[in-house]
């Protein structure tokens, strides 16, 4: 249950991250409100999934997903460029999560 939640921290983080962007310094109010409450979540998932999983691979795993689904949807909407390199360095990200998963 701890990686599920952990998993699904790591996809709050990407959407607090994206809405932060689009907050345009907490100025505009929709973007601020899912920031937070998204921060609240991801964080509240991450402290719950770290009371049976190692500290390390918790926070490891939280910020791969968050930071390779944020890239992700930077590529999809065209605000990042899209490339077989970042395609690849993504895909080495999530590999790495499925083995810290793995080794658990």
């Amino acid at each position: 249950m701890s990686w599920v939640v952990l998993v699904l921290a790591g996809v709050a983080e990407a959407v607090w991250a994206i809405a932060l962007g689009k907050s345009q310094g907490f100025s505009q109010w929709v973007p601020t409100v899912v920031f937070l409450v998204a921060l609240g979540a991801s964080m509240t998932g991450l402290a719950w999934a770290m009371r049976t999983l190692p500290t390390g691979t918790a926070y490891a795993v939280w910020v791969g997903i968050g930071a390779a689904l944020t890239v992700t949807y930077g590529m999809v909407t065209g605000t990042e460029s899209a490339s077989v390199w970042r395609v690849l360095f993504l895909a080495m990200i999530i590999g790495g999560v499925i083995g810290l998963k793995a080794i658990d």
